[in-house]
């Protein structure tokens, strides 16, 4: 009979949570301003890329060149973010029960390798240049880095209230790193065109290389940890053992697993102990507790457990230690 109980209440939770947390219309307007975001940025990016080409090869600047090239990984991952955010809105199925929400997870790791690989190429041709600075049209250059400066910010701070998705974070902060590049550039246009310090140029470049790398850097961290499936950033294992232990009705929790599907979808799964004469009621009334302390305190939104009475034998570690399922 309690083997029966614990099958239908590990059911039952994700069931609950079927019922519970799907909001179509909310999640559906908000996957729609996202994209229609996107495609504005986009647009505006592509002028941004063209405006940077042409001036950067006018004024034979290779920081505003090296500006274009990072433009160039901009427009990329903002096509690349708006694909995934599309991707993902596609409905579960028996081959893929999650859905494609993780899609936008392999998208931001794709954005962060191709900066990786701009920066490389960035360092290589400033450190050539430093040795052989060549003349700059800093009057060129100020335009066109002010044209850049002025849109990326547009296009930046325009998406903020959607950096809650990891892919849109990594478009976002692209923009915003070509923005600052921008800026950078405008500063060394203007002393280059008083002083005819040339060697600004491949110095600068050098610096927009750093920033383009550390900004990889970052996102590689988090794709790293969702596709690990470790706990989620900002989630502590021992926090939310302690929360669901909280609980009064609940002796222990073991076998713990925490995890993300994608940015701002956190799960969690475990075995919980309580007293075996716990009837399938009662068990309903904890699995809502559980299920609504664990959503407003860490975002987890999807949970699931297990229920064993004291005499199962189980780990005492809280995560489990056993390498084989």
């Amino acid at each position: 009979m309690n083997e029966s109980k614990n099958e239908h209440n590990h059911e039952h939770s994700h069931e609950h949570h079927d019922g519970h947390h799907d909001h179509p219309s909310h999640s559906g307007s908000h996957v729609h301003v996202a994209q229609n975001k996107l495609k504005t940025a986009i647009f505006l990016g592509i002028v941004i890329l063209v405006a940077e080409i042409v001036g950067g090869i006018w004024a034979n600047s290779l920081a505003l060149l090296s500006d274009a090239g990072h433009m160039l990984t901009d427009v990329a991952s903002l096509v690349v973010a708006w694909l995934a955010i599309k991707i993902s809105t596609n409905l579960p199925s028996k081959s893929m029960t999650y859905g494609y929400h993780r899609i936008t997870i392999l998208a931001a790791l794709f954005n962060a390798l191709t900066l990786i690989g701009i920066a490389i190429f960035i360092g290589d041709e400033a450190y050539r240049r430093i040795f052989n600075p060549e003349p700059v049209q800093g009057v060129v250059l100020f335009i066109t880095a002010t044209i850049g400066l002025v849109m990326n910010l547009y296009i930046g701070l325009g998406m903020r209230d959607q950096a809650d998705n990891i892919n849109i974070k990594s478009a976002m902060l692209h923009v915003l790193g070509d923005a600052a590049a921008s800026a950078g550039v405008i500063i060394a246009g203007v002393i280059m065109y008083f002083t005819k310090w040339y060697i600004l140029d491949p110095i600068l470049s050098l610096l927009i290389a750093l920033l383009v790398a550390a900004g990889a850097w970052r996102i590689m961290k988090e794709t790293y940890v969702v596709l690990m499936e470790g706990t989620p950033l900002g989630v502590k294992f021992e926090d939310v053992q302690a929360e669901i232990l909280s609980i009064k009705e609940i002796h222990g929790v073991h076998d713990l697993h925490i995890w993300s599907l994608t940015s701002n979808r956190n799960a969690m799964s475990g075995h919980i102990v309580v007293n075996g004469e716990l009837t399938v009621q009662e068990s309903q009334t904890l699995i809502h507790e559980i299920e609504n302390r664990l959503k407003n305190t860490f975002n987890i939104g999807h949970v699931t457990v297990q229920f064993e009475d004291e005499n199962n034998s189980h780990e005492t570690t809280g995560f489990c230690t056993n390498n084989e399922f």
